[in-house]
């Protein structure tokens, strides 16, 4: 079918017009090569498309059916090109984006904001789950960029870094008076608090065991929790002592709602940014790159 395209294109034209000098004006070509074109097309449908007389061509019944299917097939290009135009004219396109609540809420969220004020035409769908979920996304290419924690191996991907993380562990003075005056002054606050983690699904969590583990620090009571919202307001209420991202709570740190636990070692701080594959760039995800540097 390849090799007849321009032979439809030049029978669509021809039937549109009625007359083949029209259609050799509208075409750029001569109408020998346009007689010769519908004579192939004839030829290799083994129909006769037009009926000739001294005004120019009307189309056969064959033709008629033809031209109907010619005609959808041309109008939906034209559609298309039109959507290209419009789509390069207004900066239309789609960006799917993964994140975890925790770095939508806080960190994508201002991204955002600024991003679609300046692109309103672009649609941005947003894939919410834990960061390991979306690495696994970006290798399947499912989602265009994700908003993830620097991983150790980045599996041929690129990362533009946004900003530095640290985790601590915080609680209420209220709670850690509390617990030393139940435990003593000198009580181990791993051994004797109630210590809230991350679940093990979470990046996070692995981080914090990692660290635990090197220092070797060991807990007696340990409360799960499913979400970094959840784990710094179960901190602020004075459920125990909660491991989270200082950037997060700096205002309650500031304001001594929430106190920072001296730790005999940092946590090695981590690194946030984008990653995406170099290879698979839409225009729309181009403009969003572009758009953070």
């Amino acid at each position: 079918m390849e090799q007849h395209l321009s032979q439809y294109k030049i029978f669509y034209e021809v039937a549109r017009a009625g007359n083949i000098s029209k259609a050799a004006k509208e075409l750029y070509i001569s109408q020998p090569a346009i007689s010769k074109a519908i004579s192939k097309l004839e030829d290799s449908l083994n129909v006769s498309l037009f009926v000739r007389n001294s005004r120019g061509v009307h189309l056969t019944d064959e033709g008629q059916l033809l031209f109907e299917h010619a005609k959808s097939a041309f109008d939906s290009l034209s559609r298309a090109e039109n959507e290209l135009k419009r789509i390069k004219e207004f900066n239309i396109g789609h960006i799917r984006i993964g994140v975890s609540n925790t770095l939508c809420r806080y960190i994508l969220l201002p991204y955002l904001k600024g991003f679609i004020d300046n692109y309103p035409h672009i649609k941005i769908t947003i894939e919410c789950q834990s960061t390991a979920h979306t690495l696994a996304l970006l290798e399947q290419q499912h989602i265009d960029i994700g908003l993830i924690a620097e991983p150790p191996a980045k599996k041929n991907l690129t990362f533009i870094s946004v900003m530095e993380i640290e985790d601590i562990f915080v609680a209420t003075k209220t709670y850690l008076n509390n617990l030393y005056l139940r435990e003593g002054a000198d009580a181990d606050i791993f051994q004797t608090g109630n210590i809230m983690l991350l679940d093990r699904t979470n990046m996070t969590r692995h981080h914090i065991d990692e660290y635990l583990k090197a220092n070797h620090i060991q807990t007696n009571q340990l409360l799960e929790v499913t979400t970094m919202d959840l784990l710094i307001e179960f901190s602020k209420i004075g459920l125990g002592v909660g491991c989270v991202i200082k950037e997060l709570v700096q205002r309650e740190l500031d304001a001594g709602i929430l106190v920072e636990i001296p730790l005999s070692a940092p946590i090695s701080k981590r690194t946030i940014g984008f990653a995406f594959h170099p290879g698979s760039q839409s225009s729309a995800l181009n403009t969003f790159i572009e758009f953070l540097y």
